[in-house]
């Protein structure tokens, strides 16, 4: 029977996430299958991806065959490097526990990588979301100085208005003061 490891698609559409699994060539994509080792979704920044490292090593020591994408996520994640250390063991180029340090050594780096990307993208929301609150915040204050300069235009005409009708006002009062000033003085 020959044998493949492939993605078996789930999710909605245009939102689809993977499983892989080890299954019969001749299933249909979605059908049945031998045996599930993993998840992979695309729809993260950076690709999720959930594999078990030694059943996918097992698997592929058997001879199960990789699609292309398959066969890329299990470089990614080492599965493939740890087959071709393990043939420089079988071939006596270096003992099981050089090819585990150089794996170990290797998944450091990768895990370093991964990170720095997570961490960089982090970043660079983080500043988007600084910048933009900052464009905000000077919306606001630009909008605060405008209010702030109506009220004052407003109080100032206000006032005018007030002085304005006072001195209308004080002619009138001062005018029958006068008269009865002079009134008295007339008398």
């Amino acid at each position: 029977m020959p044998v493949k490891m492939r993605l078996a698609r789930h999710g909605r559409k245009r939102y689809a996430y993977y499983h892989i699994v080890v299954a019969d060539s001749r299933a249909p994509r979605d059908g049945r299958y031998i045996e599930r080792i993993g998840t992979y979704n695309p729809n993260s920044n950076p690709a999720t991806i959930d594999l078990d490292f030694d059943k996918a090593y097992d698997w592929l020591v058997k001879g199960a065959q990789p699609t292309d994408t398959v066969k890329a996520i299990l470089s990614y994640k080492g599965v493939l490097y740890k087959k071709h250390l393990m043939g420089g063991v079988k071939k006596g180029a270096f003992d099981e526990a050089e090819a585990e340090k150089r794996l170990d050594k290797w998944m450091a780096e990768k895990d370093a990588k991964i990170q720095a990307k997570v961490d960089r993208l982090q970043g660079e929301v983080d500043s988007a979301f600084k910048k933009q609150m900052e464009a905000e915040i000077k919306i606001k204050e630009e909008r605060a100085a405008a209010i702030a300069a109506k009220n004052a235009e407003l109080a100032a005409e206000a006032q005018a208005a007030a002085a304005e009708a006072e001195a209308e006002e004080a002619p009138e009062t001062e005018a029958p003061e006068a008269s009865a000033e002079e009134q008295g003085a007339e008398s």
